[in-house]
């Protein structure tokens, strides 16, 4: 039987996180032939080892002839924002079952995409199952080590100036490495309902009273959801100011929360003239805020916290979510 030719011009198209589609020139005759197609995909090799992701086996898929372009969903666990190797070959099978095949295409390299809104929608329904009952508070705070108010102080004229999310957390979160913000917290302690005396960022806090941040002047997004092997878990939330450009940014890629009806952060107004609105967090998560805009430290105040001794961890930088948790995970990838 006369040899296939080799397939050529590979063209990726409609690249979504967990799926794509691919198609190739090849001679009309081995397209009236072909009776299957074989994909060989496997994840491009990475300089950057994180300790925290499980490595990929290269995994071949033998499918039958279709019309291209054709749809590659499912068959793998593709995971989001991660870069690929793809290559085809056609074939035919023959009456003995063996397949004439023909040589592999070269190689192409794609990426998947970031979490769709539906996709992020699914992570929301995971994260307010675990969120627990709210709690009041009043500030939300930063820690850091000296040494960072002083470049605050001296470089920044006082300012914190808004940062570009890091890769930690959910692969295919839309934010990461692509908004910049002030992170936050406010969790606070169960017996005193003030903010945790000690923290493993830093022996030195800022505070600002939470009505500056969380105001009806002000949009909430949900951006992610994880753990990093263990029992607790993180929920990352978006406060930007209504109007502003990381307003702009979410609204197109992050679900936009209730500030008074979600389970995570809420402002309530004051009910009778005179009273002081009410802020309340989730209790059993730990909320990472970040506040896209600059932040003066003359909004707030800056003090040693009053623990004895500051928590020691290891830094969260570009760690992921731990794959294998049936909290935090969707069926989409990791």
């Amino acid at each position: 039987m006369e040899p296939l030719s080799t397939p050529c011009n590979i063209q990726i198209c409609e690249v979504t996180c967990d799926s794509f589609r691919i198609m190739w020139d090849m001679s009309p005759k081995d397209t009236t032939r072909a009776t299957h197609f074989f994909i060989d995909l496997s994840r491009k090799e990475s300089r950057d080892h994180n300790r925290f992701k499980h490595r990929d086996v290269p995994t071949k898929l033998v499918a039958k002839a279709v019309p291209l372009p054709m749809a590659v969903r499912g068959h793998w666990f593709l995971s989001p924002r991660t870069e690929y190797c793809v290559a085809v070959q056609t074939a035919v099978r023959q009456p003995d079952g063996d397949y004439l095949v023909s040589e592999w295409s070269q190689v192409v390299e794609f990426c998947t995409g970031d979490y769709a809104m539906d996709h992020l929608q699914q992570l929301l329904d995971k994260a307010k199952g675990s969120a627990g009952r709210l709690l009041k508070f009043s500030v939300f705070y930063r820690n850091q080590h000296p040494e960072y108010f002083q470049h605050v102080r001296t470089e920044c004229g006082g300012v914190m100036q808004p940062a570009l999310k890091d890769n930690s957390g959910s692969h295919g979160s839309p934010i990461n490495g692509k908004l910049q913000g002030v992170f936050l917290s406010c969790n606070t302690e169960f017996d005193t309902g003030l903010p945790p005396s000690d923290s493993p960022y830093g022996p030195l806090r800022f505070q600002i009273s939470a009505g500056h941040l969380l105001n009806p002047n002000t949009c909430l997004y949900f951006a992610d959801f994880y753990c990093m092997y263990t029992a607790y878990h993180y929920v990352v939330l978006v406060l930007a100011p209504a109007g502003s450009e990381g307003d702009r940014f979410c609204r197109g890629c992050l679900p936009l929360l209730d500030l008074s009806g979600n389970p995570f952060l809420t402002y309530t107004p004051p009910q009778q003239p005179g009273e002081e609105p009410v802020f309340c967090h989730a209790s059993d998560v730990i909320l990472e805020v970040l506040f896209t805009e600059p932040l003066h430290l003359e909004q707030g105040a800056v003090g040693q916290i009053s623990g004895r001794h500051q928590l020691m961890s290891l830094t969260t930088a570009n760690a992921k979510k731990d794959p294998s948790c049936k909290v935090c995970n969707i069926s989409v990838g990791r």
